[in-house]
Formats: structure tokens, C-alpha cells, sequence
């Protein structure tokens, strides 16, 4: 209250400095600049400040523009433009956007582990949440408070931190804004008083007044929403940076969130679109809630000193009614935010899977049936939409009605107190009162009419004033009401980004619990993972382990069994083709390898990831130049790195019959939509490319020659051995097997779990095979036989016919 006080106090005195101003009187100045406290002169001294580095700065911009214009067509040349590190860090260099033209320098600093070690206890631990896939109320509650704190410990993490820091800037501009508010409400009366009175000298040092109040209160309002503005992207910086991080990390958490775990659907509508709007919302709601809150409270005593404690009790009670009344009427709107949001998701993955699918739905001619998908999945989202304007439209009636019309009567009925009640109204009114009977009398014949006139313009300027502090602070209160509308909506943004990052560090940490209570755990379920991984072995080992398909995390289902018991060792040099029926989990093997599925039972020995490579049916091509197709996870920095070359390149291409690819495409540099570009059989030959780039010890290839003519196919997998690559490979040509010396046929016995390891190098093994052609051989023979069968069928056909 002593500060209230001392800030309201300081308004007097620097509203006779903008009148020394006016009228160039140094000394009067310099004396009201005396009797001001230091805070205050600090306010001024930094609202000075802003308003003239901002004159200067927009001065220096324009006479520069010419010069940056003429220079801002000059490129980045640096292609090597992303350096890690010794900590873990990247280093970015951008353009600057500068007069000179040059490079920024941009630290990117990854999230520590331990980090979300010490988060994993805010998203994990939720009371409504405990089992997978629980659901909750979205709305203004507990819950609300407890997600949203969680993840503001994410975009605001010390108080040290570049948000904080934007954080307290803006804070301090939302204060200035309000201490020009008071400023401005008290030249108002004086402007309106010396109006009425007819003192045009007065009146027009009040517009000078005005007008040099305008250049701080312009700046101020601007700097506000600028600040705003750089909140929310600090907030989505952070918190894209630290989504990136889990969710592009080496537990594949990209890949599990939707295959395995299933908690949430269209990962990157989150990502995306809700990240984004929650980061608005909150940085928009720290405006809307932290300037009025500080008008409210300075404004609510300035009015107590004005009008006294029964119109401040009048206005608290009115604000107390109204909020009650608007919580009780509000409809759940954090919970049709979040539906609309999972709306749009799913009307955004619709138009990904055409993208993707493009070509394959043009082949089925499936363009009405995906129309017809996207038009219903459109008019669900629009149903929702039109659903929520029309509760809005009854909901922001009431809502204007009390917050505008009935709060403004209720006004003027409070800014009235001293004129119809004096003795009710407060110590500045009363003040006001013993000034008039000091003040000079005017020169007039009668002294009492002339006293009269001059108390009209007294309480006519009184209630100028009180009616724009009342204004000011309904305005407040007015915004303070509105945000319970914004605060339910960024509920449900909340909840959706909490949705996210709980999954995310659900998978991160694969903490698939039973909930207590819940009945035992499913055999084969994302909770009943017991088995080990290890890395750095130095070949390829199973022991004992059963390849399952998970069952959804959400909800613990249990997995489905394809192989029971794998029992296999491939050491270096051991080819080995995997073969089995479609459905048997040929392609399980891989995944399992591959760290995409877990083990669920034994143990699997692999070796480091800089010595395995996989080759999956559905070859990818990435965003970027011809070379980055060939390098590829490499970029073109750790080619560099590493010293190699493109002449070394175009050696790899030659290898896979690939050769003519610079040549025909424009060059190494040459960027374009590859997967469109390419052949299949190119594409395949590029995945052969990547191997020999890579030279790792083991290559896991799944079906990757089906679109390869069997003289290249040859080719491939000759060239691979010869660079000392065992291949362990996933097909069904029977053709490939001269290449292995091992063969795992999978998918047999009663239930189509059971496996069979055999040695095509040994005697066992080429006995097996020799028996095996004895068979296709004695089929063949029966081929005339069938044919004979075949006509005599097709005569009594035609007899019956006839």
C-alpha cells in the first residue's frame, strides 16, 4: 500500500513537470525532478530512454535501408554451415540480415539427460493419468494448474534464462503503461475543466501535454505487443527444441509413438500446430492477465482515495458477482478447443496420406472414394466449428452485456458518490473541497456565484477523472473476465501439448506400468519386457528370445507371438538369407535388430550402430542434393569431415551401375523431389549406394532387390562381399541363396512359430538343397500331365454347355 501510495503521490509532481516542460521553466523543473523518489525518476529517466533509442533507431534504419537493400541479395556461401560441438552443442551459421551482409552465429545447446530425468516425474506421475491412455476433464481445474506448471518448467527453466529475461521486459512495460494510464486520466480532467471554464491558454498547454504524453504511450502499447510477440516464439523455441530432443533421439521414440506406444494419433499436428498455439495463447495471456492485474490494483486505490471505501466495496462486489456468474454460464470451452484440434489433425492427415499415396491411389483409381474421405472428415471438423460460433454467439452476448454496459452504469453511479454524497467520498475528494475554499477568487461582482461556478468546474474536473480511472480500471476488469474464455481455451491447448510430452517421455523411458488394481499383467504386453540388449558384439545373437508384435502401449494390450524361442549366431562372414511365407516375421527379425521392437524375453547381442545397415522395403529418399541421397544419414559436413570425396562417390555409383546419375541430374548439387526422379530399381541401387558409402560389418537387407533385374541383383550382392559386408538378408527368391551360405526358414510347424537354421556350405546343407531341387523337378515333370487333365476338364465343360 506505501508504494500504491508513493507511485500515486509521484503523479502530481510529474504532471508539473510536463508543465514546466511546456512552459521551458528550467528551474521549476529541476525543483519538481527534486521532490521526486528515486523509483520514479527512474521511470522516467527509462521511459525517456526507450522513446528516444526507438526514434533514433527507426532515424537509422531508413537512412541505412538503400545500403541493405543493395547488399541483401548476397548469399550464404558457407556450405559446411553446421559444426558440433565438443559438449554436444551445434553450431549454426545464418545470415545476418546486416548491412555487411555476413553470419550469425547460433548455439544450439541439446537438452541434458538428465533434464528429462528430473521432468519425467511431472509427466508421469499424474493422478488422472497413472494407467496409459487415461482420460480426464479438460477445463479450468487442478489439473489445468498441474500440466500447465509442468510444462512452464520446460519454456521457463531458471530465472536466469532468456524467457525470464523477456519475461521481466515485459513486465516492466506493462507497468510503464499503467502509470501512463493515471497520467493520462489526470490530464483528461484538467483538459475538460479548462474547457468548460473557456481558458483557451490552459486548454491548449493541456493538448501540448497530451500530445508529448502520446510519444511514451505510443512506444510503450508498441513495445508491449513486439514483446508479446518475442515471448511466444522464446516459449516455441524452447519447447520445439525440447520435443526435438526426445523425440529424435536414438530410442526412435519418432518411430514407437505411433507403432508402439499409440497414445496419441498425427504426432505432428502436436508438433506443429498445437505447440504453436499454446505458446500464443500463454504468451498472450501473460499480457492480457499481468496488465490488468497491476491496473486493478493501482487503480482500485487510486479510486479508494477518489471515491472512498463504499464505491470500492461496490466495485469489488460487482467484480466477485460478475466472475461467479460467468464461470457458472461458460461453456467447456478448453474441452471443444481440444476437440477442435484433434479435428484438424485428423483433416491434416488426410491430405498427408494422398500426398504420400499418391501415386498408388491414382493406380486404384480411388480419387471419389478419397474425396469422399476428406469431404466427411472436412464437414465433422465444420459441424464442430459451427457448433462452438453458435455457443459463442448467446455466451459473448451476456458476456458484453455485463462486462460493457451494465459495469460502465454501475460507473457512473460509483464516479458520482462525491458529488451526491460527499461526505462518502474519499481523502483526495475531501482534499479537493478545502482546496477550492483556498483557491484566488476570481473577479466578478459576486464573489459567491463566481465560488459556485469555479466548485462546478472543480467537480466536473473530479469527475472526468474518476470516470476515466473507472473506465480504465472496467477495462481491466473487463479483460480480466475475458480471459476466463482465453484461459479455458489454452486449457485444452494445455492439454493437448501435456498429452504429448507424457507419451513422449513415457516411450523415452518405456514406462509401461500396470495401474494397481488392474488385474495381472498381459503376457507379451509393453509391461512384461524382460529381456536384454546388448551392443558393441561383435556379430549378430540371439539367445532364447521370442519375436513378438507388440501390443499398443495406451493400453497394455499383449503382443502377438510370431517366432517362438530364436536360438541363431551370425558371426562376420556368415551370409544369411531369412525366408519364410508373407505374415511369418521375416521383417520381425529386422525390427528387432533394428532396436524398433523390444525384447521381450532372452537376450540380443547386436553390434554398434556405425557397424550395422539396413536396407527396408520401402527405400526413403531424403530432402536434399543428388550427394546427400548417397551419404545419407551422413551429411555433407561429416563427409567432409571425414575426408572423403565426390570422386570416391562416383567410384560407389559405378559399382551399382549408377554412374550416369550426376551427369543426368545436373551434379552432385542438383536438389529435386527424388522419390518422384527415381526408378524403383534405382532407388534400390541407391540403398546398395548408401551400404558401400557407410562400409559397415553388417547389412540387413529386407527385400531390398525386388525391383533389381537378377544380373544386377548379382552384382550387388558380390560387390558387398567383396568389401567384407556380411549380408543377413530378408527375401523370398529362392535365387539369393547362392549368394548366403546359411538359410533360416521361418514359419513352420502346427502353428507357424517354430524355425529351422540350415547350412547351405556343408554337406547337411547341400544335401538339403539338392532335395529340395529334387522336388521342383519332379513337379515340373508333371506339368504335361496337368495340361492333358487341364483340356479333358475343359472339354466336359463344354459338352455340359451345349
Amino acid at each position: 500500500m506505501a508504494a500504491f501510495s508513493s507511485l500515486v503521490a509521484s503523479q502530481d509532481v510529474l504532471y508539473r513537470i510536463l508543465v514546466d516542460l511546456a512552459r521551458k521553466d528550467t528551474k521549476s523543473l529541476r525543483r519538481a525532478l527534486a521532490k521526486l523518489d528515486r523509483r520514479t525518476r527512474l521511470i522516467i529517466a527509462l521511459v525517456s530512454a526507450l522513446s528516444s533509442a526507438s526514434v533514433v533507431a527507426l532515424v537509422t534504419h531508413n537512412a541505412k535501408s538503400a545500403k541493405q537493400e543493395a547488399k541483401r541479395a548476397r548469399e550464404l556461401h558457407r556450405q559446411n554451415s553446421a559444426v558440433k560441438l565438443n559438449d554436444g552443442s551445434q553450431e549454426i551459421f545464418v545470415p545476418s540480415g546486416g548491412s555487411k551482409g555476413g553470419q550469425s552465429r547460433v548455439i544450439i545447446r541439446p537438452t541434458k539427460r538428465v533434464t528429462f530425468e528430473a521432468h519425467r516425474r511431472l509427466f508421469l506421475t499424474s493422478p488422472e493419468k497413472t494407467t496409459v491412455g487415461g482420460e480426464h476433464k479438460t477445463g479450468i481445474n487442478r489439473t489445468f494448474l498441474r500440466e500447465f506448471g509442468a510444462i512452464w518448467s520446460i519454456i521457463v527453466p531458471h530465472l536466469k534464462s532468456k524467457t525470464s529475461g523477456l519475461l521481466f521486459i515485459h513486465a516492466l512495460f506493462l507497468a510503464a503503461r499503467t502509470y501512463l494510464s493515471l497520467l493520462v486520466a489526470k490530464l483528461d480532467g484538467r483538459i475538460v475543466r479548462d474547457l468548460i471554464a473557456g481558458h483557451g491558454r490552459q486548454f491548449a498547454r493541456g493538448i501540448v501535454l497530451w500530445l508529448l504524453l502520446a510519444i511514451p504511450a505510443s512506444y510503450t502499447n508498441a513495445m508491449i505487443k513486439f514483446m508479446q510477440a518475442k515471448i511466444s516464439i522464446a516459449f516455441r523455441t524452447r519447447l520445439v527444441r525440447y520435443i526435438h530432443d526426445i523425440y529424435l533421439d536414438a530410442k526412435l521414440g519418432y518411430y514407437k509413438v505411433s507403432n508402439i506406444d499409440g497414445g496419441i494419433e498425427g504426432a505432428d499436428q502436436y508438433i506443429t500446430a498445437d505447440v504453436t498455439r499454446f505458446c500464443d495463447a500463454a504468451a498472450a495471456l501473460y499480457s492480457n492477465l499481468g496488465k490488468p492485474s497491476v491496473d486493478f490494483a493501482i487503480f482500485s486505490y487510486q479510486l479508494y482515495k477518489n471515491l472512498g471505501p463504499l464505491a470500492l466495496f461496490g466495485i469489488f462486489g460487482n467484480y466477485m458477482a460478475t466472475a461467479w456468474v460467468l464461470k457458472r454460464l461458460a461453456p467447456p470451452f478448453g474441452w471443444l478447443t481440444a476437440v477442435e484440434a484433434r479435428l484438424e489433425g485428423e483433416y491434416r492427415s488426410g491430405h498427408t496420406k494422398l500426398i504420400t499415396n499418391a501415386e498408388e491411389i491414382a493406380f486404384y483409381d480411388g480419387t471419389g472414394l478419397e474425396r469422399s474421405i476428406l469431404r466427411d472428415t472436412y464437414r465433422r471438423l465444420t459441424r464442430h466449428v459451427a457448433n462452438i460460433l453458435r455457443i459463442k454467439v448467446s455466451y459473448n452476448m451476456f458476456e458484453d452485456f455485463m462486462l460493457k454496459y451494465s459495469w460502465s452504469a454501475l460507473g457512473y453511479i460509483f464516479a458520482s458518490l462525491p458529488v451526491f454524497l460527499p461526505t462518502w467520498a474519499g481523502a483526495n475528494s475531501h482534499a479537493l473541497i478545502e482546496a477550492n475554499n483556498h483557491e484566488e477568487k476570481p473577479h466578478s461582482a459576486s464573489i459567491a456565484t463566481a465560488r459556485r461556478d469555479f466548485q462546478e468546474r472543480s467537480r466536473m474536473r473530479e469527475f472526468i477523472t474518476n470516470k476515466r480511472l473507472m473506465l480504465s480500471l472496467a477495462d481491466a476488469g473487463g479483460r480480466m473476465m475475458y480471459s476466463i474464455k482465453d484461459l479455458a481455451e489454452l486449457a485444452g491447448y494445455t492439454s493437448r501439448v501435456y498429452q504429448l510430452l507424457s507419451t513422449l517421455h513415457r516411450v523415452h523411458a518405456s514406462a509401461y506400468e500396470r495401474a494397481p488394481g488392474s488385474g495381472p499383467i498381459e503376457p507379451f504386453s509393453l509391461a512384461d519386457v524382460r529381456g536384454t540388449v546388448q551392443q558393441g558384439f561383435k556379430g549378430v545373437r540371439f539367445e532364447h528370445t521370442p519375436v513378438v508384435v507388440p501390443g499398443l502401449g495406451k493400453d497394455n494390450s499383449p503382443g502377438e507371438l510370431l517366432i517362438k524361442d530364436l536360438d541363431i549366431r551370425i558371426n562376420p562372414g556368415d551370409h544369411i538369407l531369412i525366408s519364410g511365407a508373407n505374415g511369418v516375421g521375416k521383417s520381425a527379425i529386422a525390427r528387432v535388430i533394428g532396436g524398433l521392437w523390444p525384447v521381450y524375453r532372452g537376450l540380443v547381442s547386436k553390434p554398434m550402430p556405425s557397424d550395422i545397415s539396413f536396407v527396408p522395403q520401402r527405400p526413403y529418399l531424403s530432402n536434399g542434393t543428388l550427394r546427400d541421397q548417397i551419404i545419407y544419414p551422413a551429411s555433407h559436413a561429416d563427409m567432409l569431415d571425414a575426408k572423403r570425396t565426390d570422386d570416391e562417390l562416383m567410384e560407389i555409383l559405378k559399382k551399382v551401375k549408377l554412374e550416369y546419375l550426376p551427369s543426368r541430374e545436373g551434379g552432385w548439387e542438383t536438389k529435386k523431389q527424388w522419390k518422384d526422379v527415381f526408378s524403383g530399381g534405382e532407388k534400390q541401387r541407391v540403398m546398395f549406394a548408401r551400404i558401400l558409402y557407410k562400409k559397415p560389418m553388417f547389412a540387413v537387407i529386407d527385400e531390398g532387390t525386388s525391383a533389381v533385374s537378377a544380373d544386377v541383383e548379382g552384382l550387388l550382392y558380390e560387390t558387398c562381399k567383396k568389401q567384407g559386408i556380411t549380408l543377413i538378408t530378408i527375401s523370398h527368391r529362392p535365387s539369393l541363396l547362392q549368394y548366403h551360405n546359411a538359410q533360416l526358414k521361418i514359419g513352420l510347424g502346427d502353428h507357424r512359430d517354430e524355425w529351422v537354421l540350415e547350412k547351405t556350405d556343408t554337406e547337411e546343407g547341400r544335401l538339403s538343397v539338392e532335395h529340395e531341387i529334387e522336388e521342383l523337378e519332379k513337379q515340373l515333370s508333371q506339368v504335361d500331365a496337368w495340361k492333358a487333365r487341364r483340356q479333358e476338364i475343359d472339354v466336359l465343360l463344354s459338352g455340359k454347355s451345349q
